[in-house]
């Protein structure tokens, strides 16, 4: 699990932080009223 840092790990972390920026984006825009 250690040497497959960059492989296994670094997608799923980027899952997350993409699905965490959608959410705030969604949140903000849902809260302003959306476009």
């Amino acid at each position: 699990m250690g040497a497959q840092q960059c492989g296994g790990y670094g997608s799923g972390f980027a899952l997350i932080v993409v699905l965490f920026i959608l959410l705030i984006i969604i949140g903000a825009s849902w809260g302003y009223g959306g476009y």
